[in-house]
């Protein structure tokens, strides 16, 4: 106890002897204040550089954590947002084949019905497709079939629910076309493998030019003259390919239309005329 009294003592009288000098002397400790901040330096140097370290090392870790809890957030509005686009684009794709379907209804006089193609035959030597409407719709054989992008083909089969459609790119199709720039008459004639031969009529060596376009004449009085039909795919002279405009394999409806000219009556049965 004593000695803590002693200690006490002396440590109060080396203060107030510090206070007074500092109070009357202040140069005199900057040498003590400097030799300590020379012996303290490298250590806070040293605790910033760890503190600084440690909180790089924290951001990194968080912002890992977040980055890895952002991506599999987004993954997962990804996965769900996926369906939704292909929704959206497939809609959207209908809806333009429709409003071009209407836009063709809309400038054909009497449609008979606008049906769904079902199916085509893409690969096969016969190119045929088929109508899901039939004789219960109003459906002849004959009777000619066009879609958003021009002519398909004509009605060869009928049934009380569905079609049968000859396309354009079989071999037994023949179909009178006339040139879009110059009215040149020629023949469409189906190849059997997606495309069409253009011939031209009653005349020789014929220049047909790549890119040329054909639609229908109205001769015969099956097609009414104006539908898209083919265009031209290389230069020649008299016969030369084309490809259609109408691609079933990628439509999903078309347009049954009555034929331009209808034919007439068998002998001896009632017109409507005459009724």
């Amino acid at each position: 106890m004593f000695l803590g009294y002693v200690l006490a003592i002396a440590g109060a009288v080396v203060g107030a002897v510090l206070l007074v000098a500092s109070t009357f002397n202040p140069p005199l400790f900057a040498g003590l204040r400097m030799t300590a901040a020379a012996v303290t330096a490298p250590v806070s140097s040293g605790l910033a550089a760890l503190g600084s370290a440690g909180a790089t090392v924290t951001g990194a870790i968080d912002g890992w954590v977040f980055a890895h809890a952002e991506n599999a957030a987004m993954k997962r509005e990804l996965a769900v947002t996926r369906p939704l686009l292909m929704q959206a684009r497939t809609i959207a794709y209908d809806n333009r084949r429709l409003r071009a379907l209407l836009a063709v209804r809309d400038r054909t006089a009497q449609p008979v019905v606008a049906a769904r193609l079902v199916s085509s035959t893409a690969s096969s030597g016969r190119r045929f497709a088929l109508l899901d409407a039939g004789r219960l719709h109003g459906i002849e054989i004959g009777m000619p079939v066009r879609g958003p992008d021009g002519l398909i083909g004509r009605v060869t089969e009928t049934g009380p629910n569905a079609a049968r459609v000859l396309l354009l790119s079989d071999t037994d199709s023949i179909v009178p076309v006339r040139r879009t720039r110059d009215g040149l008459p020629a023949i469409a004639a189906g190849r059997g493998d997606g495309l069409v031969d253009i011939r031209s009529v009653n005349t020789t060596n014929v220049r047909f030019d790549a890119g040329d376009v054909f639609v229908t004449s109205g001769t015969g009085g099956l097609y009414a003259p104006g539908a898209p039909v083919a265009r031209v795919i290389a230069s020649g002279a008299d016969t030369v390919s084309a490809r259609t405009f109408a691609h079933p394999d990628t439509l999903d409806f078309a347009l049954v239309e009555r034929p331009f000219i209808p034919v007439p009556p068998p002998a001896g049965l009632p017109t409507a005329a005459g009724r």
